[in-house]
């Protein structure tokens, strides 16, 4: 990419272009006469501009479709990828840490930092990935409980199935918190990664910030609950009743898995919060509250 600005009088960005290095017209290098060989300008008018509105800059133009072929692999060659900023050597040894090798070349990386300009959250989709969810992205699943690293930064990965029936990634962050700011950060940055084709539909756990950005950031997709966390958290939730293991455990099960439709569900729970007195248990009414993000009856 080629970068032009132009500054204010006390020297503050105004305005600023990150052109395709291959804008411009083609010339012939005559340096060499042996080897003449052309510049490799395209007239390419891939861009983003942005213009400075009260105090900060924001974009004004995106246009990021090239008129001609683009080489990843050949990306350390550019020029402003031989030297690395201070902030992406942070955000690399992060990268580092969760896991993710120095080799792989990320086609998006995205820096969030708080207002003394400190690393606060990453996002990151490599070429692959956005290739894959083109094909693989109508059922995505989002999960922060997978992994937190040794700095208490929840690793948030998008993930998707690919025709084998293997998980394949689609885009991750590291975050520093699990509130609604931070996801609709992390939401809308994915979103524009992946050139704001959201899925169809997104499996997450029950975290209630969670629940209301996605019916803002993808508010036509479909928003499901994980029933594999819902039901780890079972034992943790019951066990302490006497009928657990005697009826409760399976009886909650059944009416979860083999209701076969909507009546027979609600049918089913009242019989089961009845049978074992389980008026007062909060964590129940949670669930039956959210019944239609949940229970197989209902999708």
């Amino acid at each position: 990419m080629t970068k032009r600005t132009e500054r204010e009088e006390d020297d503050t960005v105004r305005y600023a272009t990150l052109a395709c290095a291959r804008d411009g017209k083609a010339l012939n290098r005559i340096f060499n006469v042996v080897n003449p060989h052309l510049t490799g300008k395209t007239e390419c008018k891939a861009r983003f501009n942005a213009l400075k509105s009260d105090g900060k800059l924001q974009l004004t133009t995106i246009h990021n479709i090239h008129n001609h072929d683009r080489s990843p692999k050949k990306s350390h060659f550019f020029r402003y990828n031989r030297e690395v900023s201070d902030a992406i050597k942070r955000v690399l040894n992060t990268n580092d840490m969760a896991g993710v090798r120095m080799n792989k070349s990320f086609g998006s990386l995205v820096v969030g930092a708080d207002d003394d300009g400190r690393l606060k959250n990453v996002f990151w989709v490599d070429p692959r990935s956005r290739a894959a969810y083109q094909y693989f992205g109508d059922v995505v699943t989002f999960d922060t409980t997978y992994l937190t690293n040794r700095y208490g930064m929840p690793f948030a990965p998008f993930v998707g199935v690919n025709h084998h029936g293997q998980s394949i990634l689609l885009g991750a962050g590291l975050i520093s918190s699990e509130d609604t700011k931070i996801f609709v950060w992390l939401f809308q940055t994915w979103l524009q990664c992946i050139d704001g084709i959201a899925p169809k539909t997104i499996i997450t756990d029950q975290d209630r910030a969670m629940k209301n950005v996605i019916g803002i950031v993808f508010s036509n997709t479909r928003h499901r609950f994980c029933l594999w966390h819902i039901l780890n958290e079972v034992p943790e939730k019951l066990s302490s009743y006497s009928s657990y293991k005697t009826g409760m455990k399976n009886a909650l099960m059944k009416y979860v898995y083999d209701s076969q439709s909507v009546d027979e569900f609600e049918t089913s729970w009242v019989e089961l919060i009845t049978m074992y007195n389980l008026q007062e248990n909060m964590w129940l009414q949670s669930l039956y509250a959210d019944r239609e993000y949940w229970v197989l009856a209902f999708l």
